[in-house]
Order: C-alpha cells, then sequence, then structure tokens
C-alpha cells in the first residue's frame, strides 16, 4: 500500500488566550491518499484553516504547534529545519488560498510572480520559466495565456486571479494541494468552472486535495471522503456517500438539515442553536453537547470515544455508540 500523501496524527495547535494557551485544534488525526479528495467541513472558526496551515507550518505568531505528527510523502516536516520546509512548499505540497484579490501582489505582473515561484526551487532561466508559465497558465484554461502573463492582477477578473492561484500551486507538480475555501470570493457561475477545473486537474495529474470549506455543495462536487470538524475536534469521517446520505452524528446531521433542499422546498431552513463556544469554554467532553438536541447526561462531561461504522466510516458521539450497542 502506497505512502498517503499527507498524514496527520494527534495535531495539536495553540493560541494564547485570557487563561494561557487554547487548543484551536486539539488532537486532529486524518490522512489524504494519493489522488484523492478529502474534504474537512465545519463552520467559521472550528479549526479548518489552522489545521491546513499547521500542515505545512504556516500558522502565524503567537499560534505554535504543540504536539503531534505530519507526514508529507512520508516525511516528517515537524522535524525539518526552517530552510527544508522551505524547499518542501510547492515541490511537496502547495496551497491556495481563499482570497485571490489579496494574496497576489499587485505591484508585479502575474506572469512574474509564478516565474519568481518557479525560479525559487529550480534552476532554470527565465526565459525557460516563463515559457513553463504560459504553459500552466493553458493548462488551468486562462484564456490568451502569452498576453495573459503580462497582466498585473487588477487587470483580470477574480476567477481569472483564482486561476493564476492554481498554476501558481501546480508549478512544481505536487503531490499534495491544499485549497482553502478556493471559490468563496467568487460569484456562483465562476465556482462552477473552478470546481469543474479544479476536477479535471485532479483526475489528469492525480494530485491529492486536502478541500477546506464549509460549503457541503462544493464538496458533493469534488470530495471523494468527508471529515467534519466542531470547535478543535474531528466528529465523523467517511466517504461522500457516507456523509452527506448517511451522517450519523448530531453535528452534522444538523449541517445537512441547514442547507437547501429540493426534498425540503418550501420549507424553512433548520438552524442549529447556539453558538459555537470560544476554547476557553469548552467542556471537557462532548464540545457540541450544549447545543445537541439529543444529547445525554453524561455528554458534557465525558469526551466520547470513536465509533466505527464502517471501515470507512466513523463518529465520535456517546448517542452513536449507545445506538451500536444497542
Amino acid at each position: 500500500m502506497s505512502e498517503p500523501a499527507l498524514s496527520v496524527t494527534g495535531l495539536v495547535t495553540s493560541f494564547p488566550d485570557g487563561n494561557g494557551r487554547a487548543r484551536v485544534v486539539d488532537g486532529v488525526s486524518f490522512h489524504v491518499d494519493p489522488g484523492e479528495v478529502l474534504a474537512l467541513v465545519g463552520e467559521s472558526g472550528c479549526g479548518k484553516s489552522v489545521t491546513a496551515l499547521s500542515t505545512l507550518r504556516l500558522v502565524p505568531r503567537p499560534g505554535r504547534i504543540e504536539e503531534g505528527r505530519v507526514r508529507l510523502g512520508g516525511i516528517d516536516v515537524l522535524s525539518l529545519s526552517v530552510p527544508e520546509m522551505r524547499s518542501m512548499r510547492g515541490r511537496e505540497a502547495a496551497m491556495i488560498f481563499q482570497e485571490p484579490m489579496t494574496s497576489l501582489n499587485p505591484v508585479h505582473t502575474v506572469g512574474d510572480q509564478v516565474i519568481e515561484a518557479i525560479r525559487l526551487h529550480e534552476r532554470v532561466s527565465k526565459d525557460a520559466a516563463r515559457a513553463r508559465t504560459v504553459e500552466l497558465f493553458q493548462e488551468v484554461r486562462i484564456p490568451d495565456a502569452e498576453e495573459r502573463v503580462d497582466a498585473y492582477p487588477h487587470q483580470l477578473s477574480g476567477g481569472l486571479k483564482q486561476r493564476v492561484m492554481i498554476a501558481m500551486a501546480l508549478a512544481l507538480r505536487p503531490r499534495l494541494l491544499i485549497a482553502d475555501e478556493p471559490t468563496t470570493a467568487l460569484d456562483v457561475t465562476i465556482q462552477a468552472q473552478i470546481l469543474e477545473l479544479m476536477r479535471e486537474l485532479q483526475r489528469e495529474l492525480q494530485t491529492a486535495i486536502l478541500l477546506i470549506t464549509h460549503d457541503l455543495g462544493v464538496v458533493n462536487e469534488l470530495a471523494d471522503r468527508i471529515a467534519v470538524m466542531y470547535a478543535g475536534k474531528l466528529v465523523e469521517e467517511g466517504t461522500r456517500t457516507e456523509v452527506l446520505a448517511g451522517a450519523r452524528h448530531p453535528y452534522t446531521r444538523g449541517l445537512l438539515r441547514s442547507m437547501p433542499s429540493l426534498a425540503r422546498r418550501g420549507q424553512a431552513l433548520a438552524e442549529i442553536e447556539g453558538v459555537v463556544p470560544p476554547p476557553s469554554e469548552w467542556p471537557p467532553g462532548c464540545r457540541f453537547a450544549s447545543r445537541c438536541p439529543v444529547a445525554l447526561s453524561h455528554c458534557a462531561a465525558e469526551l466520547p470515544a470513536t465509533t466505527r461504522l464502517s471501515s470507512t466510516h466513523t463518529a465520535d458521539c456517546h448517542v452513536v455508540a449507545r445506538e451500536e450497542a444497542a
């Protein structure tokens, strides 16, 4: 069996708060296999983006990785020196950020920015890097690629800027692509085009993708497997069909009920009552307990164990555990 493109075990990432340090990511474990798309799903503030940044050691200070292991293609990235880690980024894994408008430098052409990324890692001439950039622009379906290379960010639409970011991320053919809300800032039509592009590139290049999103529509379009995150912990994981059609954790079910559906046309959208508690107020047990409509008396006090529902489907929930035991 091949080595996962990304393997994360017991990851803990903390930030300072009024009582010391809060574990914003708290014991998270998952893997992404070569050529697979894993979607990390959850509400804003649940720790998805911090998890993604942790895998590339890009957590902004004063945040820091406290515990755990992160392996990219079998290499333990937490043990690498700063120059070694810098070399890994782009070559082994690359990231597409959610705001293409602010991720590109406005005073340099988009082509120069991709050329610079290539020449940071490969000893090639500027002309060779430019030719490679044109090829990349063509790969990500940027029209008139030869001319667009010399355009400045403000001269491109949001969709074209996101395509430039994808081209830059793919420049060194990384085995893992981390896409953090890649369609959030785009209108619906352009979102569909970017999703189709990512699906085509994933099939053609067999690149593993870690997709960070709160949009279950995007998940349904792209993901092979789904990991649901709440308040710093993973609460359910399974294949796309297992999670979207057979969700077991009350939080996952709440997310699905809050999405528009033709089957519930004319009905008001359901909501998950309450708000995500801040890290300083997380209970010792299940962190969803205060909002859960089916919580048991001991849910908030005792941390739930992982219940295996199939070879690929798990849920961390006392209620699910009781249902399975019965």
